[in-house]
């Protein structure tokens, strides 16, 4: 007799959970068409709900006024709920936003702190982003080699402003300094989520 009711409930546990991932793709699919009320829609409950994909998209909205007025504060909270969760993207957008002083005061140290956390993923913006606040200073002590080995990691992927910044870094720096970065980046490897 309890054999129908457990396979009743594993079943439609087993169905219940798709349409949660069904519906981020219904998010995605309205976001890329431009139809922004209905990746809201979709996306709000989910990220109400804790998942992390859903988050990192509400904070877009909100950052770029998509669907809904143009918030930095909503857009912080929301990247930083999906940024904990170890959700690449978020960890940079909340680092811009700190670095940038959007949505809130600006500070370099978490800036540094968010960047740093997807750059050890491999993210080869938050690796050009951390790059720039060792070479000024901001949120870090300055430091050349540090900066250089973050823009010569995120130039790996070859986009032409990590090349740029590396290479006009690299005029100002001794030859020991270059080549302790250049081995630094070599004995880089990136960190597991």
């Amino acid at each position: 007799m309890l054999r129908f009711p457990v396979a009743l409930v594993l079943s439609i546990v087993c169905l219940a959970a798709p349409p949660a991932r069904a519906d981020i793709k219904a998010g995605e699919n309205a976001y890329h068409r431009g139809d922004y009320a209905t990746a809201l829609r979709e996306w709000q409950p989910l990220a109400k709900q804790g998942d992390a994909v859903a988050q990192y998209h509400l904070g877009l909205l909100y950052a770029n006024g998509q669907g809904i007025p143009k918030d930095d504060a909503q857009a912080r909270q929301w990247y930083e709920k999906a940024a904990v969760q170890d959700h690449v993207e978020a960890q940079v957008n909340l680092g811009m936003l700190f670095d940038y002083g959007r949505g809130g005061p600006q500070d370099f140290k978490m800036a540094v702190r968010w960047y740093l956390r997807a750059a050890n993923q491999g993210n080869e913006l938050a690796q050009r982003k951390l790059g720039l606040l060792y070479e000024r200073g901001d949120g870090v002590q300055q430091d050349f080699v540090q900066a250089y080995m973050w823009y010569k990691l995120g130039a790996a992927s070859g986009v032409k402003a990590g090349i740029v910044l590396r290479d006009a870094l690299a005029i100002r720096m001794t030859s020991d300094q270059l080549l302790e970065a250049q081995k630094l980046a070599r004995e880089w490897r990136p960190k597991g989520k």
